[in-house]
């Protein structure tokens, strides 16, 4: 099943973002918070066999984010169903 994100409210401090299926039902959400030198990220999926497309979505979205500012800082707390995940190539973030 694939996952996508649709804005919920964005702005320059913070993004939240909702994690729909390809039936535009809510499955998770994101939130990226931005501070001078870490960008902080949350976030939670209901149902468990997205993680894997999750985790694909939400990776190089990060590594977007993070081009924007040199040597920023990345904190992630994400979770699947009650699981948490991590992040393909963390150390490269």
């Amino acid at each position: 099943m694939q996952v996508y994100f649709s804005p919920e409210v964005i702005t320059p401090h913070y993004q939240v973002l909702n994690v729909v299926d390809s039936e535009h039902k809510a499955v998770g959400n994101v939130a990226f918070l931005f501070d001078e030198k870490i960008l902080y990220v949350y976030g939670i999926l209901e149902e468990e066999g997205v993680g894997e497309d999750f985790r694909d979505l939400v990776t190089p979205y990060i590594k977007g984010l993070a081009k924007a500012k040199h040597g920023l800082d990345i904190l992630t707390c994400l979770y699947v169903g009650c699981k948490k995940i991590e992040l393909k190539d963390k150390e490269n973030e």
